[in-house]
């Protein structure tokens, strides 16, 4: 027999607060234009995209994540020090080590929480999501904070008219903690690893040490590969959430997928047949696809502008590199 006391930890777990913060330079289609053929018609019409944001040098990944962190605990009313871990999903970390969870922990004075960073792609944040929701049941963390950041403009090839188009940088966080009735579903995750190269790093970390190529590593990715796949898969993915849930489609106020791209994002509602009262996010078309940030700079957004309100019901799908996808129910903070 076991003498391993059990854990004490909270019934069920909720989003209590949300945060975002975007780059102060706002890049519009033109200064794309200016280093591959191509127009901002064809740009809107392939993508939705408008605009972006580009980091400046000192809207680092962890200044970024700070400041949406900081704005996450004060819409949850808690205490910097009060959370229990900080999870963060990012690739564009270029540091293998020390995680920049452990970094942003410290800045925002969180005391000495669990910190730690995940790679998940476009997927991470929904990843960051169920793990912290695992870690409040379980009893290890009373509130933990889940941060997606990047700065692909880093890890975007400006000359690549596939991709130059695409990438924004920001930073999105939510604060987890308990709650007395269900409000994160269960989550339905998965990858498809024989996809892998569909998106991918032009050059290995350690190739590009080894051979010092004149190009810096950047992300690149089949398009129309990846088009299918969104569309297909994972509004299957997206009715598999709805239904472990107990959702239907009617029953949603708010639909936030990854803002990877206009189209798929119209494809995914017309799939789920979603009602023309759902809330559909679509915060591409100024911010670009900002990875693991999208889906809660996204819902930043639609809390902040009243689009959406605090008790609504929300499906949130996120898929990408790897290729890797999560989806979840929730109720927003």
């Amino acid at each position: 027999m076991s003498k391993i006391k059990p854990s004490q930890g909270a019934a069920y777990a909720r989003i209590m607060g949300v945060g975002g913060y975007r780059p102060t330079r706002v890049v519009p289609n033109e200064v794309i234009l200016e280093t591959i053929d191509s127009s901002d018609e064809w740009i809107r019409s392939r993508s939705g995209i408008a605009t972006r944001h580009w980091a400046s040098e000192e809207e680092t990944v962890a200044a970024m994540s700070v400041e949406a962190s900081g704005k996450a605990i004060a819409d949850a009313g808690i205490a910097p020090g009060q959370i229990g871990a900080v999870i963060v999903s990012t690739v564009s970390h270029f540091k293998q080590t020390p995680a920049i969870a452990t970094e942003i922990a410290h800045k925002i004075g969180a005391g000495k929480p669990a910190a730690f960073d995940i790679s998940a792609g476009c997927a991470g944040f929904g990843y960051g999501l169920t793990l912290a929701k695992g870690m409040i049941v379980e009893g290890s963390a009373e509130y933990v904070l889940v941060i997606g950041v990047e700065r692909l403009s880093d890890l975007t090839d400006k000359e690549d008219r596939a991709t130059a188009f695409l990438f924004g940088d920001g930073a999105g966080a939510v604060v987890v903690g308990p709650s007395k009735v269900p409000a994160i579903g269960p989550t339905v995750w998965g990858s498809e690893g024989d996809k892998s190269e569909t998106i991918k790093q032009t050059v290995a970390w350690d190739e590009f040490h080894a051979e010092r190529p004149e190009k810096f590593p950047a992300i690149t990715q089949e398009g129309q590969a990846v088009f299918r796949w969104a569309v297909f898969e994972m509004a299957k993915v997206a009715q598999q959430a709805l239904d472990a849930a107990g959702i239907a489609p009617g029953d949603l106020d708010v639909f936030i997928p990854h803002q990877a791209n206009m189209r798929i994002i119209d494809s995914m509602v017309k799939t789920l047949k979603l009602p023309e009262n759902v809330t559909v996010a679509r915060d591409v078309e100024t911010t670009g696809n900002t990875s693991a940030a999208s889906i809660p700079l996204a819902m930043e957004r639609l809390l902040a502008t009243g689009q959406a309100k605090s008790g609504d019901t929300a499906l949130v799908i996120g898929f990408g590199a790897g290729l890797v996808y999560a989806a979840t129910v929730v109720t927003l903070p």
